[in-house]
């Protein structure tokens, strides 16, 4: 039975053979423009951004929407300028001195009660969400559902594996869109889109091919998760 939360679609830029940064875990700046051009795109088209903290204290910012076009499009449909920015974090451990915290966007921290106290009474996150489990780790499924209910209709992951992975588990990815991008990173510990524990076959997510683009060296995969079948 469909949940009653936001529609989700993860947005990832991959090397050829499915890495997401490298060993060191350094930005993954090997995208092109018209990369780049395509996450604008599909950030543009969400509610809220939902990402990491591990993503978010490698870059140490987030994209935003700056296209005049899309920013058009955005007041046309009576959004704001800039969709919702949301960082999913148990611990809560972000440096407050990034330049995240100074872009003109709304910020909303995902989190836990112990991620939760360094952030208490400041001003850097509008919203402090804290939806956990039973064994304290972050309650994903009840706070997309809570989300609906604050208007969020539409989620674009950005990113890392490990929050993907989990989502995935729980059946909370819609969409997926991957870039892959003409170079090889390599590297047994490198992440990929999809972290974790794994899938055996049998139970693993299934996809449906939905569009192939490709522009120059690099290829744009639009996949759609297939129903579970019990």
């Amino acid at each position: 039975m469909m949940q009653h939360r936001p529609h989700t679609t993860v947005v990832m830029a991959m090397s050829a053979d499915g890495k997401i940064a490298d060993v060191r875990r350094s930005p993954a700046r090997f995208g092109s423009l018209a990369d780049k051009a395509h996450l604008e795109k599909q950030v543009a088209a969400s509610d809220a951004i939902l990402f990491g903290a591990g993503t978010l204290r490698a870059y140490g910012t987030t994209l935003t929407v700056s296209h005049p076009q899309l920013l058009q499009q955005r007041t046309h449909l009576g959004k704001s300028a800039q969709p919702v920015h949301i960082v999913v974090t148990h611990s809560g451990k972000l440096n407050p001195e990034i330049h995240f915290f100074k872009q003109p966007v709304q910020r909303w921290l995902l989190t836990t009660t112990a991620g939760a106290l360094f952030w208490q009474g400041r001003t850097e996150f509008e919203q402090i969400l804290i939806l956990e489990t039973p064994t304290e780790e972050i309650d994903i499924s009840t706070a997309l559902q809570h989300l609906t209910n604050l208007g969020i209709t539409r989620i674009a992951v950005l990113g890392g594996g490990s929050l993907t992975a989990s989502m995935l588990e729980l059946n909370l990815i819609d969409e997926l869109w991957l870039t892959v991008c003409p170079l090889i990173l390599g590297g047994a510990s490198a992440p990929t889109p999809v972290d974790g524990i794994g899938f055996l076959p049998q139970l693993a997510p299934k996809l449906q091919l939905l569009e192939v683009q490709t522009f120059e060296q690099e290829v744009f995969l639009h996949y759609r998760l297939q129903p579970l079948v019990d």
